[in-house]
């Protein structure tokens, strides 16, 4: 968070990519680390220290969101996506705004090769025809089965015809919640197959929450290696520079 990009420490550009944003009214920085606390806040950005106790991302949110007025709209951008368009939350936050039923929303992007969707840190998502999300999995979703029966084997099938990679969502890791959900969804227990699969947002789904899914206005990128952090390193030096 605090390596130094074009300047100033990556999490700084995370921050600027949400208040790029035109849905965002306020950016808080949410973490249990006081460098970063203090890296922020001198920077005049918004911060609060949290619980190191805290399972997840959504549990560290719903502690902010405790302390934020009732019927606040919180998106939950992951401090190591420096790159996030900001078209993208809009996206996601307009989504939720749009529709009186639904209790979150969350993004995807398509994928680019075989090797992704077979990935199973790619989580796949499968949304309804309207747009909601029916299900997560780091599973290859949906299963497609004449190709394999016809191939022999899903990667075999991917191969031969790339065009079916397209019928494969990425999910991303960006949540807009109604506050007082959020809070209620941070309280229920962990579900069967949220345990099986390690994926959080499939108690929301477990425990009948609408989940609106929306497109990505482009890529992001989430740095967790060094080419990761090259990658946007180069991106943003290139922002900046005007090139």
């Amino acid at each position: 968070m605090l390596l130094p990009i074009a300047g100033k420490p990556l999490v700084l550009h995370t921050v600027d990519r949400a208040r790029e944003a035109a849905t965002i009214g306020r950016v808080i920085v949410a973490t249990d680390d006081d460098r970063i606390f203090d890296v922020v806040r001198e920077s005049g950005v918004g911060a609060m220290m949290t619980s190191p106790e805290h399972a997840s991302g959504s549990d560290r949110i719903a502690e902010v969101a405790e302390r934020l007025p009732a019927g606040t709209i919180v998106v939950n951008v992951q401090g190591d996506e420096p790159v996030i368009p900001a078209a993208t939350i809009d996206a996601a936050v307009q989504a939720l705004l749009s529709n009186n039923a639904a209790q979150m929303a969350t993004t995807f992007e398509h994928f680019d090769n075989a090797d992704e969707v077979l990935d199973p840190n790619a989580v796949k998502i499968v949304t309804d025809p309207h747009g909601r999300a029916i299900y997560f999995s780091r599973s290859p979703i949906p299963f497609l089965r004449e190709a394999v029966q016809k191939y022999g084997s899903l990667e075999s099938a991917l191969i031969a015809e790339p065009s079916l990679i397209g019928q494969f969502k990425k999910h991303t890791g960006l949540y807009v919640y109604r506050r007082e959900y959020l809070l209620e969804f941070t309280r229920l227990a962990r579900t069967p197959i949220e345990e099986t699969e390690m994926l959080e947002q499939m108690r929301a789904l477990e425990n009948g929450a609408v989940m609106v899914a929306v497109e990505a206005a482009g890529r992001s990128i989430g740095v967790d290696t060094a080419a990761d952090l090259e990658r946007v390193r180069k991106i943003l030096e290139n922002k900046v520079s005007g090139a």
